[in-house]
């Protein structure tokens, strides 16, 4: 019998490091990565100018994203999820797609500052000027308000790793 594939996905504010961590454990792992902002960039390209359209666009993404990782887990093969799994409805969805394969899984806790995320945030909006229009203090503020901490109770093999000690890492 093959074995099925492992599901790791993250939870961090915006700005903790979590697309950089999971470029790196995608690597590690030779796990499939799926990145959200890469697929809402190539199915919706110019459509997503606030945020509101990106929970709109993301919301269409999500029941085919779900399918397609489903089907590589299947497969045996280890899936990285750069999805935010930042409030807990984010977890449950992320939840029902590892539990539905009955797969292993991992979900990565970057545990950071709002100092430490505003300032890698700065530094990526001069470094990708594509994203300077959302990698703002503002929209991190306005995001922040709904991340809600990963909690035992949900059920999740939570890994905490500290942003700050990743950063000096790399």
């Amino acid at each position: 019998m093959k074995t099925k594939g492992t599901f790791i996905f993250f939870c961090g504010k915006m700005g903790a490091g979590k697309s950089t961590l999971s470029q790196e454990i995608s690597s590690q792992e030779g796990a499939i990565l799926l990145s959200e902002d890469e697929w809402l960039k190539a199915i919706y390209p110019d459509e997503i100018r606030t945020f509101d359209d990106y929970i709109t666009y993301s919301s269409r993404l999500k029941p085919m994203m779900k399918q397609h990782v489903q089907h590589i887990l299947h497969a045996g093969v280890s899936v990285v999820m750069d999805f935010p799994g930042n409030t807990e409805k984010q977890r449950a969805w992320l939840k029902e797609i590892y539990t539905a394969c009955g797969c292993d899984h991992k979900l990565i806790y970057l545990k950071a500052s709002d100092d430490f995320c505003i300032k890698r945030i700065a530094k990526r909006a001069k470094t990708q000027p594509q994203r300077a229009l959302f990698d703002t203090e503002d929209v991190f503020h306005q995001v922040t308000r709904y991340f809600q901490l990963p909690l035992e109770k949900e059920g999740f093999n939570i890994h905490v790793v500290c942003s700050e000690n990743v950063e000096q890492r790399g």
